[in-house]
């Protein structure tokens, strides 16, 4: 193939989904989309300055634990005028302590008196809990979103409470106030498919997403090597079909809609073997998955 006809292909992809999305939008819908601090480099001060120059809202970063890192954070955050929204989890594998960690961390984020998180994004417990132990994390997280008003998502992610479909559907039909962070890339690698024989489930999951991190899987792992490239095209038609459900209902309903574009680097981001160089620009992935979800949905 030509470089020309290469070119053709790639800018036929990148239009299709840069187009408007056809829906009815009701008053008080808004969409923040925010830029992910994992694989930056430099200083707090110096990724809110970029993050503001490339048109993001704002960041998606862990709570910080150490006061002098909660200064940093949030003097950067007035500084260029960004929001803000808050990872919270733990790490250890006796459940008691991890649901003790993850505890601690979330009231602190929650209750903090600088800043209102626009959401706090939960990377909760372990797949190999008990159903009765991670049902502790999401009665947590349910008295506090209603005793601050703070919109808490419990994430689809590998390893942790809703690491597959199957799973997370047993814990939304227990609990109706279950609110998710649609990571549907996780689930096409857990389940080596892009879950067409499990549409009913995944729509329920859409039903509760609040908030979607918005990077582009396949049935053989969580990260494309470039979602930009053609020969991707069915996994970024796949996911695109998931996310427009999201965000038809959160128009219709007028209700805001916040987007974390969340391609990570090595060893998510593909690497040539004995350099380890990676194969495409991580920032630039972001960037691009930033602008063409202004194009589609505002």
């Amino acid at each position: 193939m030509s470089t020309t006809a290469a070119a053709s292909l790639l800018l036929a992809s990148l239009e299709n989904f840069a187009q408007p999305l056809s829906s009815t939008t009701a008053p008080g819908f808004d969409l923040k989309i925010l830029a992910t601090n994992w694989g930056f480099a430099g200083t707090v001060d110096e990724l809110c300055s970029k993050v503001k120059k490339e048109g993001y809202d704002g960041i998606e970063v862990w709570w910080p634990n150490e006061k002098k890192d909660q200064d940093e954070l949030f003097t950067a955050l007035k500084k260029y005028g960004l929001e803000v929204g808050f990872l919270c989890g733990g790490y250890q594998s006796d459940w008691k302590a991890h649901l003790e960690t993850f505890q601690k961390a979330i009231d602190a984020a929650a209750n903090n008196k600088i800043q209102r998180p626009l959401y706090i994004n939960c990377h909760s417990g372990r797949d190999y809990f008990t159903d009765e132990q991670c049902q502790q994390f999401i009665d947590h997280t349910t008295k506090l979103s209603k005793a601050t008003g703070i919109r808490i998502c419990h994430e689809t992610h590998r390893s942790r409470i809703m690491y597959a479909a199957h799973v997370t559907r047993k814990f939304i039909e227990k609990n109706p106030e279950l609110k998710l962070t649609l990571d549907i890339s996780h689930w096409c690698n857990v389940h080596e498919s892009f879950l067409a024989d499990q549409q009913e489930t995944v729509d329920l999951a859409l039903s509760r997403t609040e908030h979607i991190h918005s990077r582009i899987g396949h049935p053989e792992g969580p990260q494309v090597s470039d979602p930009r490239a053609p020969e991707w095209g069915d996994a970024v038609k796949a996911h695109f079909a998931w996310w427009d459900k999201v965000i038809e209902r959160k128009k219709k309903n007028g209700e805001r809609m916040t987007v974390l574009t969340e391609f990570g680097p090595p060893d998510y981001m593909w690497t040539l073997p004995y350099t380890r160089q990676p194969l495409a620009d991580q920032w630039a992935i972001n960037v691009y998955m930033m602008q063409v979800f202004r194009k589609r949905y505002s």
